[in-house]
């Protein structure tokens, strides 16, 4: 190189090369800014003091100058630093920890360990340390917290800030950002690292720092720079700051290999033509090119034609204000392994462990170095065909997933080795994770543990599953739910897998709560489990995976269930008969014990079969009981008169009660026959409530209100109360409500359900094949009588291809939406001041829908076949044989009115015509002339025995048609 390019302060070569006394040759340099640092075989030497530090028995392997001294790297990772004094000591906070590589700013440095720890120590008065507790310099090294987990590739130390790159080509960076040098779009400093999200998925392999700027490479040779410019360091030919990444648009094309920074200069590497590139401040002489100027475009270095073909650049060095080159002569092709490269877990790696060519003790100690760390486990298996990995996001996460289950698979035929991987994970690895990690990098290891536990034993897996479970319900937000899309994207054989192992072990537990005694460990673990079960369960509903819902189900909480209700019976009857203190302390400890799980499980309802789901509202504890005193000609009257005063307090958790001050009887037929007939006179068209569809099937709620809004409140409370009393009712609506009430967004296909020919001409938009520009219809709409405006930033907006979807979904959202915001949100509040609103989000909405309003799958075989008989009856009786065929000869609607004389409901419960257990009792005391009767509560009929058939049939078809509940006067 020309001379002008090596002088700097205190450095004053009069040669053209430099040269170092001795044959060997130069293995590593680096320039600060005070002085130079040579490496020739593992000994160091000093240029600006012009003398080799005496290390005794140390061979160093790299160097890096920053403004206050350097750092020397020994072979075998041990870490030495050097004042301005030369004097060279270790760093305390690296013992016993091998550092693979170091980085030096102007009062800070850095040290990257084989295990994938970041470390940090030096001035921090702009947060280029990356602490997550501010403090103003450390003296000792210190971990980078935030970034445990991420697989690092390289680090860079500039000025007064630190940048970090994944092995994914994931960028970070922190400290100083005056001049936008950390490329945020800002000039804030950075305490902590922050991702530069927009170098996400540029492929970035390198990084280099300077004073107050910084450069990235990309494969391919892209060079990005950010920072100040103001020397034209960032070769944009402007002398400009700039706060994002900006492609160095001369070097398009070029193929750079190489770059890096100076103080205020930036040199690049062009290696398939041996060119070097230089820009910035050349006032002493540091680019090279025979000038002392400043210059804002790259312009190739003067080179000496010395260094022919057989040699090779190696490195490029920017210091202060010097650079070097560093020529090497030019070696064979093979590969070697790369000593700065964290340790990763690789197929050939766990070949040696199962071919047995290490010994033991190697063994083990390569196991435990990959699995005890975060960052190794989520730098292995990574997809580098086609450059997979690079596309890193919170959508897609670079794993290989073959090479994952091939490589664990092979693990797990191996006893020795997992069970020496499985002490590792679980003592060593799960309890140091990061539940914040500074990227979504840290989260693979949450999908490579599943895949290592689905081939343990029970035992491992039991251990295993508990303490991963813990880990993720442990993460932050923002990281579970990442963690929840790359669920999404696994294939089915591994989401599979992730759902029996937590399907499994919450099986197991809640089997043993029966048979075992109060073991409050199981009420500890159980919910978590259960719990992301119930995250999965979300995720295949949002991304329409092909795992159905029976493989969540556990069908071990019916018996749960069914254990509880006889406690509850057991405790009842000792109350009521035995007053036995010591034996009733011990049941309601018991009881405790399983209201408490109960409790913790109801909120996560996917390992629920609906059978269990009706169990426990059936089955739950009550608050007390709630009274409506009702005159039957004022039905509504009265009802909402009681029900305002009533609803200042909540009612959930109560029982409901109807009286009727003609007879002031309480039966469970008054509140069927109430629920009936309240919810026809609401849902009637002389209500005003609600609006009809067309077809006069179903209704919604009006965007106009006939009648004062307060009603919509109290028809809430009415549905609520329906609700918590196990009563079918009449309410006409589609399923967009159900939604609504479970907080699941309605859809095209529910206003198909209310409004076919609307939904229709909608879906035929979306459907629309032909390729034009404008198709008709405008973002204006009219719906119940009123125009609308569905994108008020854009009045008149036309309806194209490429904003149809967009047209649709504003469609739908505005009638089932914003339409009836107001009345539907009063709605909704009186439902749930009436019932727990826990209860309500077991169900799914279509269950929810069944629970209120039952349906129409009027299987009649199945209500003969569960028909009991009593008293004189048997199921040949004459009369029972008559009663049958008259049954059977009745029309459709008259069938469907003797359910409703037999139940008190027009509709089939939700648990379909099983649910409706029968009775048949004889009443001999009864004359000829009695109509035969129902106890609705216990679906009990009463049927004197008849002389013949005709009378029969005479008498059930009367009974069945007869004016029931409240009478008109």
């Amino acid at each position: 190189m020309h001379k002008t390019l090596l002088e700097s302060e205190g450095l004053s070569i009069s040669c053209e090369h430099v040269v170092l006394l001795g044959s060997a040759a130069v293995q590593d340099m680096s320039a600060g800014k005070s002085f130079v640092g040579f490496i020739r075989d593992g000994q160091v030497s000093v240029l600006r003091l012009r003398e080799q530090l005496q290390l005794k028995k140390d061979r160093i392997r790299s160097i890096v100058c920053g403004g206050a001294g350097a750092v020397l790297l020994v072979y075998g990772g041990r870490v030495l630093i050097m004042d301005k004094s030369i004097v060279c000591r270790p760093l305390k906070g690296l013992e016993n920890r091998q550092v693979i590589q170091i980085a030096c700013g102007d009062q800070h440095s850095m040290a990257l360990t084989k295990d994938g720890q970041l470390f940090v120590w030096g001035d921090n008065t702009h947060g280029q340390l990356g602490l997550e507790k501010e403090q103003p310099s450390s003296l000792s090294a210190q971990p980078v917290k935030s970034l445990c987990g991420i697989p690092l590739a390289q680090i860079s130390a500039g000025g007064d800030h630190s940048f970090v790159l994944s092995l994914s080509g994931v960028v970070f960076g922190w400290g100083k950002n005056s001049a936008g040098q950390l490329g945020l779009g800002d000039t804030t400093d950075r305490h902590v690292p922050t991702v530069v999200n927009s170098l996400n998925r540029k492929k970035t392999v390198s990084i280099s720092c300077g004073g107050e700027h910084t450069a990235t490479l990309s494969k391919g040779g892209t060079v990005f720079t950010f920072g100040s410019g103001g020397f034209g360091q960032l070769g944009h030919n402007s002398f400009e700051d700039e706060h994002h990444p900006r492609v160095v648009a001369e070097l398009w094309g070029s193929k750079v290999s190489q770059v890096t920074c100076g103080r205020r200069h930036t040199l690049v590497l062009v290696e398939s033509s041996k060119l070097i590139y230089s820009f910035g401040c050349g006032m002493q002489g540091q680019l090279g090119n025979g000038e002392m100027i400043k210059q804002s475009v790259p312009f190739p270095v003067d080179l000496s034609t010395e260094c022919d073909h057989a040699y090779m650049i190696e490195k490029l060095i920017a210091g202060e204000n010097h650079s070097f080159a560093l020529f090497t002569k030019k070696l064979g092709n093979e590969s070697k392994p790369n000593p700065s490269r964290i340790l990763t877990l690789d197929d050939r790696m766990i070949d040696r462990w199962v071919s047995g060519s290490d010994s033991w003790k190697v063994i083990k100690k390569d196991i435990n170095k990959v699995f005890s760390s975060a960052a190794s486990l989520n730098g292995s298996f990574l997809k580098t065909s086609c450059d997979e990995h690079y596309q890193m996001s919170e959508e897609h996460c670079g794993l290989d997933f073959d090479l994952v289950k091939a490589s664990f698979a092979k693990l797990s035929n191996n006893e020795r080795l997992i069970s020496e991987v499985v002490r590792v994970v679980q003592q060593t690895l799960l309890p140091d994770l990061n539940p914040n990690p500074a990227g979504v990098e840290a989260l693979r290891l949450y999908l490579l543990l599943p895949e290592l536990i689905r081939g343990l034993q029970e035992q491992q897996r039991t251990e295993l599953t508990k303490a991963m479970a813990s880990k993720i319900l442990d993460l932050n937000p923002a990281a579970r739910k990442v963690l929840e899309m790359y669920w999404s994207t696994l294939p089915d054989d591994m989401l599979k897998n992730l759902v029996d192992l937590f399907q499994k072990e919450s099986a197991m537990l809640i089997g043993r709560i029966s048979v075992v005694q109060m073991d409050w460990d199981i009420a500890t673990h159980l919910p978590k489990y259960v719990q992301i079960l119930q995250m999965v369960y979300q995720v295949c509903r949002s991304a329409h995976r092909d795992i159905t819902k029976s493989d969540f189900i556990i069908h071990e909480v019916n018996g749960l269930l069914d254990v509880l209700q006889t406690i509850n019976e057991d405790v009842n009857d000792m109350w009521q008969w035995f007053n036995l203190t010591g034996q009733i302390q011990a049941l309601v400890a018991q009881q405790n014990y399983y209201n408490t799980i109960l409790k913790n499980l109801i909120s996560l309802p996917c390992i629920f079969n609906l059978e269990a789901k009706c169990s426990y509202m059936k089955n739950r504890a009550w608050k007390g009981c709630f009274q409506l005193i009702l005159r039957r000609t004022a039905l509504l009257e009265d009802c909402f008169s009681q029900l305002r005063t009533a609803s200042k307090q909540h009612l959930r958790g109560y029982w409901l009660a109807v009286f009727y001050t003609e007879d002031l009887r309480k039966t469970d037929v008054n509140k069927r026959d109430f629920f009936l007939n309240v919810f026809k006179e609401l849902c009637a068209p002389e209500s005003q409530l609600l609006r009809e569809n067309d077809n006069k099937t179903l209704s919604w709620f009006p965007t106009k209100l006939s009648v004062e809004k307060e009603k919509y409140f109290l028809f809430g409370i009415l549905c609520g109360l329906a609700f918590n009393n196990n009563s079918v009712v009449n309410l006409p609506f589609p399923l967009a409500l159900f939604k609504k009430l479970l907080n699941v967004k309605p859809c095209l296909e529910d206003l198909i359900e209310f409004s076919p020919v609307l939904g229709k001409s909608l879906r035929y938009i979306l459907d629309y094949s032909d390729d034009v520009r404008e198709m008709g219809p405008l973002f204006t709409i009219t719906w119940d009588g009123t125009e609308v405006e569905l994108d008020p930033a854009e009045p008149g907006k036309v309806v194209t291809n490429y904003n149809r979807t967009e047209f649709v979904d504003k469609y739908v959202d505005y009638i089932l939406n914003k339409s009836v915001e107001e009345v539907f949100e009063e709605f909704k509040r009186g439902f749930f001041n009436a019932c727990d609103r826990c209860l309500v989000e077991m169900f799914e909405p279509e269950e929810l829908r069944g629970v209120l309003v039952g349906n129409e799958e009027y299987d009649w075989d199945i209500l003969k076949k569960n028909t009991t008989y009593e008293g004189s009856f048997y199921a040949e009786h004459p009369t029972i044989i008559s009663f049958w065929e008259v049954f059977d000869e009745l029309t459709p609607n008259e069938k469907k009115a003797f359910l409703l004389f037999i139940t008190g409901f027009e509709k089939v419960p939700i648990l379909g015509m099983s649910a409706v257990k029968m009775r048949v009792r004889s009443r001999f005391d009864f004359t000829q002339d009695h109509l035969p009767e129902a106890l609705t509560c216990h679906a009990l009929l009463d049927l004197p025995v008849y002389q013949n058939k005709e009378t029969l049939r005479a008498k059930v078809i009367e009974a069945i048609n007869h004016k029931r509940g409240f009478w008109e006067e």
